[in-house]
């Protein structure tokens, strides 16, 4: 089998920002007069002096913590906590236990795309914590399918999917048990500088029902009746201001940087680094790792390592000389090549045919623009602390 070089798809002259490494394979990245990009000025401007590196916010996550155990007083839980088994769900859950004193209801979503090293992680941090893991395993003859559906879209995103079962098992998890808290890995420290938004062309936001029922009627082959669906509406306006659940991202008042994260867990668990970031999960490895830099030109690298430039945790030039190797080796992208194709149930030659696909032009119905209206609220209420362009 022929597997293609990592192509380039942009019709700019070809322009890196001079402070981190995000470049003209976002078309829709801007530079001002001295080469910075519109990220970079942003974080410097908006997200910085507020954040100041985690340092300086211990009233806020005393009143945070407090908050959270008042809510659980008299219950078996006072949070909600998605472990997968990366390193920002289990440094949350160390914190959250042996720090914080908190008892979150720990659950993980099985989609069939786990790597041994995940559920090492979770089994290591869970038995030493002692807390009850919760196990979700979605139906895999419909996750299968489903996430064939994505494939045959032709669309760049594909792991919607299991992101959106994450994001449903969450809300419905929290109606079931009455937990008013749920806490979001999400940190500045690590993902400040989000995917960009060029490069996830025509899919609808990842919690969207209406986007990912469409895709499913337009591209599944079998019927779908056990997933789980939440939508926009219940996600973000429901569960915040009618039933009172709210979502937060304490990693923000910590400091800390991805290192620091890494000998913690390691030291304290036995844990398993697994090189860059989202590797843990075999779709995720083979998307990020492959698909995308060959058939989009799109390497997933560029805003994790900008993330870590900007927050002061490594040099442009450590960077750059990261993306002078590709994500992954030769060897390497054929076997995890072969693994997806095998676990989807399809030969190489059928997952190389959705590879060479045109790019996705038909149109999914979607909330997009109700969710766009409300990330631009809360960035004028300073709740967005990430840069989404």
């Amino acid at each position: 089998m022929n597997y293609p070089v990592i192509k380039l798809q942009t019709n700019r002259p070809y322009q890196i920002c001079k402070c981190c490494v995000m470049d003209t394979t976002d078309e829709d990245i801007v530079f001002d007069e001295n080469g910075v990009c519109m990220r970079c000025n942003e974080y410097k401007e908006r997200i910085e002096p507020e954040w100041n590196h985690g340092k300086g916010h211990e009233h806020e996550l005393n009143s945070l913590l407090a908050a959270i155990k008042k809510k659980g007083e008299g219950k078996e839980y006072d949070c909600i906590l998605g472990l997968s088994g990366g390193l920002d769900s289990s440094y949350m859950l160390h914190l959250a236990v042996k720090e914080w004193g908190l008892r979150p209801y720990v659950f993980h979503i099985d989609a069939g795309w786990n790597l041994p090293v995940a559920e090492e992680n979770i089994r290591k941090l869970t038995d030493k914590l002692d807390v009850e893991l919760h196990i979700e395993k979605m139906d895999w003859n419909e996750m299968r399918e489903m996430q064939l559906a994505w494939f045959r879209t032709g669309l760049e995103m594909l792991d919607a999917p299991q992101d959106h079962a994450f994001i449903a098992v969450i809300d419905r998890l929290s109606r079931e048990l009455g937990i008013k808290y749920i806490l979001n890995g999400y940190n500045i420290c690590t993902e400040v500088i989000a995917d960009p938004a060029s490069w996830e062309k025509g899919a609808g936001p990842t919690g969207d029902g209406t986007y990912i029922k469409d895709v499913v009627k337009k591209h599944c082959k079998i019927p779908i009746k056990k997933y789980t669906y939440t939508s926009g509406l219940k996600h973000k306006f429901i569960n915040p201001y009618i039933r009172g659940v709210k979502t937060v991202k304490p990693l923000n008042y910590v400091e800390f940087t991805r290192e620091s994260m890494i000998k913690t867990l390691s030291e304290e668990y036995g844990y398993a680094p697994y090189g860059q970031k989202h590797f843990e999960d075999l779709l995720t490895k083979f998307l990020e790792g492959w698909w995308q830099p060959t058939r989009f030109g799109h390497d997933m690298r560029r805003p994790q390592l900008s993330s870590l430039v900007v927050t002061g945790q490594m040099t442009r030039e450590e960077a750059l000389k990261i993306l002078e190797q590709k994500p992954l080796s030769e060897e390497e992208s054929k076997a995890l090549f072969s693994e997806v194709a095998a676990k989807l149930a399809i030969t190489e030659e059928e997952l190389m045919k959705m590879h060479d696909l045109p790019e996705c032009t038909e149109k999914f119905k979607s909330q997009e623009k109700f969710y766009n209206l409300g990330i631009k609220v809360y960035e004028k209420l300073g709740l967005e602390k990430r840069i989404r362009k």
